[in-house]
């Protein structure tokens, strides 16, 4: 019985999940969303959020700590620099997860986990073709190639075949 056993051991040994929440966790607050299964999400969670509280926190004590889960110096430069300073007015609940539906190999429920200040990324679209008549391209005549500038490399091919002479 697993009464009142709490977290997910999601197949991994201990020091295996340490690492899968840390990694997750930098990423979330490096993109500012990350797409992964519902029950990593669920757990990586209030992982992330006790990081923005130690970023909106400052001070060297903090970092300190978040250095030592997060082990990158660029994502908690990011941290104490941006995210947290984004989120001090907010008493918690930084982040959101969202239901995208089944992954298409085993069915997992994939869910986005996103800040809940994240804003996509404009994608911009390619300008729509032109589309051409028919009638148009039927009514103008095929211009002539242009001629190269230079002759091309290799031998000159003879302006007239000679007659092949019998041996």
């Amino acid at each position: 019985m697993r009464h009142r056993r709490s977290g997910r051991k999601l197949g991994r040994d201990a020091s295996h999940r340490k690492a899968l929440y840390s990694n997750l966790t930098g990423a979330l607050i490096e993109h500012g969303r990350i797409r992964t299964t519902a029950a990593k999400a669920k757990e990586v969670k209030p992982v992330a959020e006790q990081m923005i509280t130690l970023g909106r926190r400052g001070g060297v004590p903090a970092r300190r700590q978040a250095l030592k889960f997060l082990r990158s110096q660029d994502v908690v430069h990011k941290l104490f620099s941006d995210v947290g300073p984004r989120f001090a007015g907010r008493p918690g609940g930084y982040s959101r997860i969202i239901r995208i539906g089944p992954r298409l190999g085993d069915a997992a429920e994939m869910v986005y986990l996103e800040l809940v200040d994240y804003v996509p990324p404009e994608v911009s679209a390619p300008p729509p073709r032109q589309r051409r008549e028919r009638a148009e391209e039927e009514d103008q005549e095929p211009t002539a190639e242009a001629e190269p500038d230079e002759e091309p490399i290799g031998e000159p091919e003879p302006d007239e075949e000679e007659p092949a002479t019998a041996s």
